[in-house]
């Protein structure tokens, strides 16, 4: 009797749909995956219904790649649908583990989030400012369209994950090293990021010897300055997120001379990416009377980047400590 196929599914939730390309990524190894499992869900590449999804016995799929944040009552609904019908549940790119772009999104409320897209925009002619309903009624029938809720929130945030693969999109490498550690049955423990246990700057060819690291005076921005591509990002003054970012990618970016921007998450240990970087930025701002430095100079200098919540927490925003917009409070 031939062996059972494992069954994979791929889905897509609120995502730009790099992460269900990045499994292309495999190149031919994609056809030891086909020979090895049978694909029962894939948006990008399968016409597979809600409806043959929801009518498979719990736990029948063996592996779900979940890509994408939560950001509306389908994608919520979707997250706990796969979880029932999974025996392995993967958090897969960094709109799943961390809420990714999407979740910077959370810095307004859903009014001004809806009537930004669909009222002030320039492109938009709305001139009775019709926000798209929930629910509408049409000759042929009714039509539903997800509901937005308050906040775009990670995979993890609405139902229980099993593994995660951080990065926008996963790196090939880190595909395959999934795929092969569910077909030899070698996966690590349940709740593990399935990649580097490094940070980005340990792989970079770029950091400074030990030692060697000299403090920054001042922040600096690339639309103004050109940087060294022989020498270390952050030590030239660029917010290069590589202490506080999780390794894997092979820091291509800082090789491109372009600064990190946190797309593999907190590095190992960090609870909170962009106050780590704040943290680290701190310690090697340097003042012209160091031993007065005060954290008004500190402050000083932050405030040039003029986009510190895109900096810092560009894709991580929803797993921070302050996830969303905070309401006033009225005693």
């Amino acid at each position: 009797m031939a062996e059972q196929k494992l069954k994979l599914a791929f889905y897509w939730a609120a995502g730009c749909g790099g992460c269900e390309v990045s499994v292309l990524d495999i190149d031919e190894k994609i056809l030891d995956v086909a020979a090895a499992a049978e694909i029962v869900m894939w948006p990008v590449a399968i016409d597979t219904k809600y409806k043959e999804i929801r009518a498979l016995p719990d736990k029948t799929i063996d592996i779900t790649f979940f890509n994408g944040a939560i950001r509306n009552n389908e994608n919520e609904e979707m997250a706990h649908l796969f979880r029932a019908k999974s025996k392995i549940l993967i958090a897969f790119g960094v709109c799943a583990v961390g809420g990714g772009i999407v979740g910077l999104g959370n810095i307004y409320d859903k009014k001004e989030l809806l009537e930004e897209a669909f009222i002030n925009t320039p492109s938009t002619e709305n001139d009775d400012k019709i926000i798209p309903a929930p629910k509408y009624k049409m000759p042929e029938g009714e039509v539903h369209l997800p509901i937005l809720n308050e906040a775009a929130r990670a995979l993890d945030q609405v139902t229980s994950v099993d593994y995660y693969i951080p990065g926008c999109p996963p790196q090939a490498s880190q595909v395959l090293d999934a795929v092969n550690a569910i077909l030899e049955g070698n996966l690590p423990p349940k709740g593990s990021v399935i990649g580097s246990q490094k940070t980005l700057c340990d792989e970079c060819e770029r950091r400074p010897k030990e030692g060697e690291f000299k403090k920054i005076k001042s922040i600096a921005d690339r639309l103004d300055v050109e940087p060294d591509p022989e020498k270390c990002l952050l030590e030239q003054g660029f917010i290069c997120m590589g202490p506080a970012t999780r390794g894997g990618c092979g820091a291509k970016c800082p090789s491109a001379n372009v600064p990190c921007t946190g797309c593999s998450g907190p590095a190992p240990h960090v609870k909170d990416q962009g106050a780590k970087m704040i943290s680290a930025l701190a310690s090697i701002l340097q003042t012209e009377d160091e031993e007065k430095k005060t954290d008004e100079d500190i402050m000083r200098e932050i405030q040039k980047i003029k986009d510190p919540i895109g900096t810092f927490y560009r894709y991580f925003l929803a797993r921070s400590i302050i996830p969303q917009k905070v309401k006033d409070y009225e005693p």
